[in-house]
Formats: C-alpha cells, structure tokens, sequence
C-alpha cells in the first residue's frame, strides 16, 4: 500500500492498489484507527463543518452520561 510522503503529523496516509476500481479516496491511520475519505466530493469535511454544534451535542450525550 503506497504511503504518501511528505504529509506532516501523526497521520499515514495510503492507497489500495484493491481499491482502484472505486472513486478517488485516501485511507488515514494513526496507530490501530483507520478511516477512509472520500476526496470528491471531500462529503466528510462538509459534513463536519456544517453541523458542528450537533456533533458536539451528540458527543456530550453520549459521552457526559458516562
């Protein structure tokens, strides 16, 4: 799996040679997390970005109830 070089910070971005056949994406890991995005439309950006406050209100719900 080809590893992008030159990306600064804790992160290994990578490619499939399996994953070819599917749209244009970069698989993201740190440690044992693993995490694939999806480069166009970049969706996951956007999606973060335009609900902030009910991400963090999700987050809260779960993880204050701890």
């Amino acid at each position: 799996m080809p590893t992008i070089k030159n990306v600064a910070g804790p992160y290994r971005l990578f490619y499939s040679s399996f994953d070819c056949n599917e749209p244009q994406h970069v698989h993201v890991q740190s440690d044992n997390r693993l995490c694939k995005f999806w480069l166009e439309p970049l969706a996951i950006r956007n999606l973060i970005q335009e609900n902030p406050v009910r991400i963090m209100e999700a987050w809260h719900e779960h993880c204050d109830q701890r």
